[in-house]
């Protein structure tokens, strides 16, 4: 279960929809990549089974992240690579896996994408994830409220909570076309369907565009969205 929405930036309900899976006997995984810069993460208080993020949501090194389960399961559950470090014993009759975490890390592990994923991890917290959060927040109702003044824009995904993305639509322009402008006036979005087409079925659009806000933006990165979008509009009147 996704904890915040890429495509909508919609925070769900996390720990409810834990206990709710919980009570019927369900195994909760939470993908956890796009709230971990934005959330307080406890796997504790959320009861969660296994959870999961990628370590360049956090300023880190690509093709590194983590992955948490709960002891019992991770116990019964067998590894699914074998190499180095991760066995005990080995021989034609039987072999016997490390204890955790060993047994599910064979070989030489990612070392120097797991000290840069330390070093974001300290760099998030030197900064303060209460004030990232309050920040963003900030943002997100600034850029909420300026992009609701552009006649022909359709704020998609509009959530009481959520984290500080907002998806959108301009009347008679495909999002992609959206985005080329934007990008040729130095404003970095995300165009098309997220890898989220079923939503993008279900709200009845081929795409949107994506506007992510973090703590290293500002007011001045909104007032380009906009006059990027108003360029757009102008282009395709």
């Amino acid at each position: 279960m996704v904890w915040v929405s890429n495509s909508l930036g919609t925070t769900n309900p996390m720990k409810r929809i834990i206990s709710d899976a919980h009570d019927v006997g369900a195994v909760v995984l939470v993908d956890a990549a796009q709230a971990i810069v934005h959330e307080k993460v406890d796997v504790q208080s959320l009861d969660c089974d296994f959870l999961a993020f990628s370590g360049h949501k956090l300023f880190s090194p690509t093709g590194v992240g983590v992955l948490y389960g709960k002891r019992d399961l991770l116990n019964k559950m067998p590894p699914v690579l074998g190499g180095g470090d991760m066995i005990k014993t080995v021989s034609f009759d039987r072999t016997t896996y490390a204890d955790l975490p060993a047994k599910f890390e064979p070989g030489t592990p990612h070392i120097a994408g797991v000290i840069g994923l330390g070093a974001g991890i300290d760099y998030l917290e030197s900064v303060g994830l209460d004030e990232i959060h309050k920040y963003e927040r900030q943002l997100l109702r600034e850029a909420t409220a300026a992009l609701s003044e552009i006649p022909g824009v359709r704020i998609i995904g509009c959530a009481e909570d959520k984290s500080s993305v907002i998806s959108f639509v301009v009347d008679g322009i495909h999002p992609h076309d959206v985005g080329s402008i934007l990008d040729s006036e130095g404003v970095a979005v995300r165009t098309g369907h997220h890898c989220c087409q079923p939503v993008m079925e279900r709200l009845g659009v081929a795409g949107t565009v994506r506007a992510s806000f973090c703590f290293y933006n500002n007011s001045d990165d909104i007032s380009a969205l906009v006059k990027g979008i108003r360029k757009a509009q102008e282009i395709f009147s």
